[in-house]
């Protein structure tokens, strides 16, 4: 699936990679995809919750090898 945005969060430590995926996540239209690369390990825990939790879909990810890759589309977000 290809991307309509990409976000570079490298260099951004926690809680910044979170509140910037939000504000871009606000940003976007409903079913956009988005490519998000950063280098802090707390998003490996944190970018899932975020989408379970305001309802995007985690298409993919690679947390193998830093930068960590994730791959989001923006879902029904009524809590937005």
């Amino acid at each position: 699936m290809k991307e309509n945005y990409i976000l570079n969060l490298v260099n951004l430590r926690c809680p910044d990679p979170i509140m910037k995926l939000r504000e871009k996540l606000r940003k976007i239209k409903k079913h956009e995809v988005i490519l998000v690369i950063t280098d802090d390990p707390s998003t490996k825990r944190e970018i899932p919750q975020l989408c379970i939790f305001m309802g995007h879909t985690l298409i993919h990810s690679d947390i193998n090898k830093i930068p960590y890759q994730y791959l989001l589309k923006k879902g029904n977000t009524f809590k937005n």
